[in-house]
C-alpha cells in the first residue's frame, strides 16, 4: 500500500471527490497490496431479508451532496440481489486493501486498474460484459482498464484536467491561449504582473506528488509524445525529447512567474477563481465553481505540446472504475450487477456523472447527447477530453513512480543534471519491470 495518501493532510468534505478522483488519475494510490488487520471496522454485510442473495457494494466517500443517496438509490432497483452500498469514509485505499485479502470486503468496489492486483488474483476479468459494447467507450477508457489481454473493469467516471485562462487578463495582456511550452513560457511571463501571478501548477511545480502534487509527472511526458512505459514495457521518460520537455518546465520554473504558496494546491480552484493567477492547471471537477465565480470570463485549452514539431497537447485520464472481486460470495452474480447498473442503466451513468458535481459519462453515446455537454466550455471540455486523454500504464507502479518523481524534482525545482538523476531513475524502474516479469 502507498503510504502517500496517508500522509496527505484534511481534504475538506467538498473536494474529497475532486481530490481522490485525481488522485486515481495521477496513481497516488497504487497496488492494493497487504496493509495488515481487518476491514476497518466496517460493517462488511452478509445475509439479507427473505433469504435474496447479498451484493456488497464499495464507494470512497464522494463529497457531493445527493451522490450517496443516489448510488443507494440506483442499487434499490436491482432485482436479482439485495446491494448493500458502502459508503467509506477515511482510508478508502487501507480499508479496500484489507477487505479484498480477507475476503469480508466488497464483491463489487471502485477502483483504478494496476498489475499487482491483477497478477495477485483479487479481481475477475469482466470482457464478457464489456465485449458488446466495447466500441461505445473511448481507446484510452478501455486501455486504462486492460492487461495481459483482458479487460478488468468498467468505468464508471471519466474525468481530465485543463489548462484554465481568464480571457479578459489574456486579452489586456495580448496574449493567446498558449498551445505549446514555449508560447506557455511566454505567457507567464506578460501575465505576472498587477499583483497576478502568471500561471499556477501547484506549490510543488507539479513535480512532487508528496501531499496532493505531482499534476504534471505524466504530462511532462505526454507533451513530449512519450509515457512512462512504452508499449513494450520499457523505460518511455530516457527520449531526447523527454529530456527537453523536463528541461523546459524548469525553465518554466525559473521565470518567476508561477503562484507558489497557495493556500491550497491545483486540485481546488480557489486560487484562480480569487484572482492570485491569471491561469491554472485544474480538473475538470472545478469547472462549476470556476463558473460560479467568474462566469463567461474564462476558457480552457490542454496542457501545451513541447513544440509545434514535437509531441501534441494532452490531459490527464482521471475517474474511477467498477471492479469485481475474485472473492465476491458469487462472482457472476456481481458481474451481472456490474453490467445492469454501470453498462445497461445509463440514465444512472447520467445522473451520477452531471448530477453530483461535473463529470463525462464514459460510454461516448451518453456523452454526446448529454444535454449539458452540449454547449459553450463543457463542450470544448468534451472535446479535449476525447481528443486529448492520456491513460496511465497499469504497469506503472508506486515505485516506479516513486523515482520518477524523484528525478523530476531534483531536474526541475533543485537544477540536478538531467541524464544522471533520469538514469538513476531508469535503474529503479528497470529493476521494478524485471519483478513483474519474474
Amino acid at each position: 500500500m502507498s503510504a502517500e495518501k496517508s500522509s496527505l493532510p484534511h481534504v475538506p468534505a467538498h473536494t474529497r471527490r475532486t481530490f481522490l478522483t485525481l488522485a486515481g488519475a495521477l496513481g497516488l494510490g497504487g497496488a492494493l497490496a497487504a496493509c495488515g488487520g481487518d476491514s476497518g471496522g466496517l460493517d462488511t454485510g452478509g445475509g439479507s431479508a427473505g433469504g435474496a442473495p447479498t451484493i456488497r457494494q464499495w464507494y470512497h466517500l464522494y463529497g457531493e451532496e445527493g451522490a450517496e443517496q443516489a448510488v443507494k438509490r440506483y442499487a434499490e432497483g436491482y432485482e436479482r440481489a439485495t446491494v448493500e452500498v458502502q459508503w467509506t469514509p477515511g482510508d478508502y485505499e487501507s480499508k479496500l486493501s484489507s477487505g479484498l485479502l480477507s475476503g469480508n470486503g466488497p464483491d463489487v468496489f471502485e477502483y483504478n486498474l494496476n498489475v499487482d492486483m491483477v497478477r495477485s488474483g483479487q479481481i475477475v476479468p469482466v470482457d464478457d460484459i464489456i465485449g458488446p459494447v466495447r466500441d461505445d467507450y473511448t481507446a484510452t477508457d478501455i486501455e486504462a482498464a486492460s492487461l495481459d489481454g483482458s479487460i478488468w473493469g468498467v468505468k464508471i467516471v471519466d474525468d481530465c484536467g485543463f489548462l484554465y485562462y481568464r480571457k479578459s487578463l489574456l486579452a489586456a495582456a495580448g496574449v493567446q491561449p498558449p498551445t505549446t511550452m514555449d508560447a506557455l513560457i511566454d505567457a507567464s511571463r506578460a501575465l505576472d504582473r498587477d499583483g497576478v501571478k502568471g500561471l499556477f501548477i501547484g506549490n510543488d511545480v507539479g513535480v512532487t506528488p508528496a501531499f496532493g502534487g505531482g499534476a504534471l509527472l505524466d504530462l511532462v511526458l505526454y507533451m513530449a509524445g512519450t509515457k512512462n512505459l512504452t508499449p513494450e514495457n520499457t523505460v518511455g521518460f530516457t527520449t531526447p525529447e523527454a529530456k527537453t520537455a523536463l528541461l523546459k518546465l524548469r525553465e518554466l520554473a525559473d521565470t518567476g512567474s508561477l503562484l507558489l504558496g497557495a493556500p491550497t494546491d491545483f486540485w481546488d480552484p480557489s486560487s484562480f477563481t480569487q484572482g492570485l493567477t491569471a491561469m491554472q492547471w485544474g480538473g475538470l471537477w472545478a469547472m462549476p465553481k470556476i463558473q460560479e465565480a467568474l462566469g463567461d470570463d474564462f476558457g480552457i485549452v490542454p496542457w501545451p505540446a513541447l513544440s509545434d514539431t514535437v509531441g501534441t497537447p494532452s490531459t490527464f485520464l482521471g475517474g474511477w472504475t467498477s471492479m469485481v472481486s475474485a472473492k465476491a460470495q458469487d462472482v457472476e452474480l456481481a458481474k451481472d450487477y456490474t453490467k445492469w447498473l454501470w453498462i445497461d442503466n445509463t440514465e444512472a451513468q447520467e445522473d451520477f456523472n452531471l448530477s453530483y458535481g461535473f463529470h463525462i459519462p464514459p460510454r461516448k453515446s451518453l456523452a454526446a447527447r448529454a444535454q449539458k455537454l452540449q454547449d459553450g466550455v463543457a463542450a470544448d471540455a468534451l472535446r479535449i477530453f476525447t481528443d486529448h486523454a492520456v491513460a496511465k500504464d497499469p504497469m506503472w507502479t508506486p515505485k516506479m513512480k516513486s523515482a520518477f518523481a524523484d528525478a523530476a524534482t531534483a531536474i526541475v525545482r533543485e537544477g540536478g543534471d538531467v541524464d544522471a538523476e533520469l538514469a538513476t531513475a531508469q535503474q529503479a524502474v528497470e529493476a521494478e519491470l524485471a519483478r513483474l516479469a519474474a
